[in-house]
């Protein structure tokens, strides 16, 4: 038996797919459990000696959608429904 080649070819079987919740390919088939994220558990994987990890799916790499605005709008007071008031030059 070698240990190259030959045994390269017998490489047919999947052990993961993707995952529903992550998108990664590590949703183990049999285990029916997500190796990178922990899906189907309600809380995500996470360790605090991975924090290269931990900084990937943070806030801030995703779109934002909501919390994108929120310093602008906090320098604003959180107005709404109004005009800025005019500003003087000098």
């Amino acid at each position: 038996m070698t240990k190259g080649t030959t045994s390269f070819g017998k490489r047919h079987n999947k052990s993961h797919t993707s995952c529903r919740r992550c998108g990664k390919v590590s949703f183990h088939i049999q285990k029916k459990r997500c190796a990178s994220c922990g899906y189907p558990n309600s809380s995500m994987r996470g360790f605090n000696w991975a924090k290269k990890a931990k900084g990937r799916r943070a806030p801030g790499t995703g779109r934002m959608r909501y919390m994108k605005t929120m310093t602008r709008r906090f320098k604003n007071g959180f107005r709404e429904g109004s005009q800025p008031k005019k500003q003087v030059k000098n």
